[in-house]
């Protein structure tokens, strides 16, 4: 089955980073299915079951975002209020993401070394990604981990979004 890649950027078409993994995954329509939360919902309306059936029809889930203040762009946050409902992801007839392969693949402005203990933030972003973790595992989800690229705000060069785009493919190959 393919891997349902929701990729949740309010600017995407402004990305420098979310944009090129995008583009990349694209390449492969028989393998991927890139879903853009912000293009099919402007006006943050979900269709629950449209999005349901969608999960339900994919193999893998990766969910791709920019981290926003040490979270998830509101829509994304909105989307799993909304979509992962009691009966369907989980409870006690909820299993539609049981045994499911989920990971996160997130931008970051803030360079690695800020996520630390000792760095500028105090939390490296495991931590800081732990309630997304705590929801796949909530949902009895085989939960894959996260790719990053750290530094975003700080325009990488040409080579290191080029690395980060191989990485990121090599991560969603290997789900």
């Amino acid at each position: 089955m393919k891997t349902l890649i929701i990729v949740t950027h309010p600017s995407l078409d402004t990305s420098v980073i979310n944009k090129s993994w995008v583009e990349e995954l694209e390449k492969y329509p028989e393998k991927y299915t890139i879903h853009e939360l912000y293009k099919v919902y402007p006006d943050g309306n979900i269709d629950v079951e449209k999005e349901q059936k969608l999960v339900e029809s994919h193999g893998s889930l990766v969910f791709q975002f920019p981290v926003y203040w040490f979270n998830c762009p509101p829509l994304l946050k909105k989307w799993m209020d909304d979509v992962l409902t009691y009966g369907w992801a989980y409870g006690s007839t909820g299993d539609s993401l049981k045994n499911r392969k989920v990971a996160f693949a997130v931008s970051t402005g803030i360079k690695n070394e800020d996520y630390d203990e000792n760095g500028r933030y105090k939390y490296t972003l495991e931590e800081i990604l732990v309630p997304f973790k705590a929801t796949a595992l909530y949902c009895e989800a085989d939960y894959r981990s996260f790719f990053a690229f750290y530094g975003a705000e700080y325009n990488p060069s040409t080579s290191e979004v080029e690395k980060s785009v191989q990485d990121y493919f090599n991560f969603v190959e290997n789900i």
